[in-house]
C-alpha cells in the first residue's frame, strides 16, 4: 500500500559526507567492478537480469538542489552507503536542478517555496504565445548555466573519476505543460495540431542541443540512460520522463510524440521511456518508438499509488531485446513475487530495489538471480 505520509516513497535518507572524507579511489574501483557485471549481461545471448539498489536522497530532489555543495555532500553520502548493498550497478552523481530546465528558453523561471523543489509557473496561455517569444538556447538561461556549473563543480571535485548522468530529461510534452498550462496545451493539441508539432519539435531540438553540451563536459564519466534508471557507461539511450503521455490517446502519441522521442534519442543510442503510474494501455504506442532500448515503471503499491500489472509487461517485453526496468519498493517477499510474475526466459530485466538493510538487499539479490536463471 502506498504511504501518503512519506515525502518520497523511493527515497533513502543518508548522512552527508564532506568531500575530504570520501574515498574517491575506492568508489572509482567499485564502479569498474560493477560495470563488469553489466558487460557480462550484455554479452548474454539469452535472458539477463541485473539488480540495482537505487539511492535516491529526498533532499537532493527537493529544496537541497538549490545549493550545489549541499547536493554534492548528500550524494557522496549516498554513494558511500550504496557500496554496502549487494547489486550489479553502481550509483552515480546527478546535477539535478529541478524539472524546468527545458522551459528556460521560453522564459521559465523557478519559484522556490520553503522546503520544496523548484516550481515553474507556465508563462504563456497558448502555444502561439510561446512560439512568438524571443527563444534562447538552454545554455544561455540562468537554469541552464546553473546546471552546467553543477557539472563543472562535480567533475572538479571527483577528478572525473565518478560516473555522472545528464540532468533530469523531461519529454517534450512534459516540458510543454510547464510552458503552457496543461489544459490549454491539450486544447491546442486538438485545435491547432500543426502548431503543436512545431512546438514540441522545437523543444526537442533545444533539449538535444543542451544535452550535447552536457555530453561534451561529462566525457567519459557519462552514464546512460540517467535519472531514475540503473545506469552505466556500458549502456546506451537517454532516459526520458514522460508522465503526461498517459493523458493522450495512442493515436496522438504515435503521430506527435514518437517522432520527437526518436529525434532526441538518435545521437545517444536510443530512448529509455519512463512514466509514473499505470501505463499498461500505452505499451503498444511506446513500442512504436524505433530506437526504444528500455522502459521503466512502478510495480508495487509502495512504489506508486497506481502500480503497473505484471502480466501485460511480461508478455510485451519477453523477447524483444528491450530492457524492462522495474521499480519495486516493498518487503522482500513482495519484491521476489513481483519478479517471479514478470520473469520470462529470454527477457532483459533490471530490478530496482529500495531494501532498507544490506542483509535484506543481499537476500533479495540472491533470490532474484536464482529465479532468473
Amino acid at each position: 500500500m502506498f504511504d501518503t505520509s512519506s515525502r518520497d516513497s523511493q527515497g533513502t535518507d543518508v548522512i552527508p559526507i564532506a568531500p575530504e572524507l570520501f574515498d574517491l579511489e575506492k568508489y572509482a574501483q567499485y564502479t569498474l567492478e560493477q560495470e563488469e557485471k553489466v558487460k557480462k549481461a550484455l554479452r548474454s545471448s539469452s535472458g539477463s537480469v541485473l539488480v540495482y539498489r537505487r539511492f535516491r536522497v529526498p533532499e537532493v530532489y527537493s529544496s537541497g538542489c538549490k545549493n550545489m555543495a549541499n547536493s554534492w555532500s548528500l550524494q557522496l553520502g549516498a554513494l558511500h552507503e550504496s557500496m554496502n548493498f549487494k547489486a550489479d550497478f553502481a550509483n552515480f552523481l546527478e546535477p539535478w536542478y529541478g524539472i524546468g530546465t527545458f522551459t528556460a528558453p521560453f522564459g521559465g523561471e523557478y519559484v522556490w517555496k520553503e522546503g520544496q523543489a523548484p516550481a515553474v509557473i507556465p508563462p504563456f496561455n497558448s502555444i502561439k504565445e510561446a512560439l512568438n517569444f524571443d527563444i534562447r538556447p538552454v545554455s544561455e538561461t540562468e537554469i541552464g548555466r546553473t546546471t552546467l556549473e553543477y557539472i563543472d563543480y562535480f567533475l572538479d571535485k571527483t577528478q572525473k573519476k565518478i560516473p555522472m548522468s545528464f540532468s533530469d530529461i523531461q519529454s517534450p510534452i512534459n516540458a510543454a505543460s510547464l510552458i503552457v498550462p496543461v489544459s490549454n496545451l491539450f486544447l491546442d493539441m486538438v485545435d491547432n495540431p500543426d502548431e503543436y508539432q512545431v512546438f514540441i519539435k522545437l523543444i526537442a531540438n533545444l533539449t538535444s542541443s543542451f544535452l550535447e553540451k552536457e555530453k561534451d563536459l561529462l566525457g567519459d564519466t557519462l552514464v546512460f540512460p540517467g535519472h531514475g534508471f540503473a545506469s552505466s557507461r556500458q549502456l546506451r539511450g537517454i532516459g526520458i520522463s514522460d508522465d503526461n503521455s498517459v493523458m493522450v490517446s495512442n493515436r496522438i502519441f504515435e503521430k506527435n510524440e514518437v517522432p520527437v522521442r526518436e529525434l532526441l534519442g538518435e545521437p545517444f543510442g536510443g530512448v529509455a521511456f519512463h512514466s509514473c503510474g499505470n501505463w499498461e494501455k500505452k505499451i503498444p504506442a511506446v513500442l512504436k518508438i524505433r530506437n526504444l532500448v528500455c522502459v521503466d515503471g512502478a510495480f508495487t503499491g509502495e512504489t506508486d499509488p497506481d502500480p503497473n500489472p505484471t502480466l501485460p509487461f511480461a508478455e510485451a517485453f519477453a523477447e524483444n531485446n528491450i530492457w524492462l526496468h522495474i521499480r519495486v519498493v516493498g518487503k522482500p517477499d513482495e519484491i521476489i513475487e513481483t519478479v517471479r510474475q514478470l520473469w520470462r526466459p529470454n527477457m532483459k530485466l533490471i530490478v530496482c530495489t529500495y531494501c532498507k538493510t544490506p542483509e535484506e538487499q543481499a537476500f533479495v539479490y540472491n533470490r532474484i538471480h536464482e529465479i532468473c536463471q
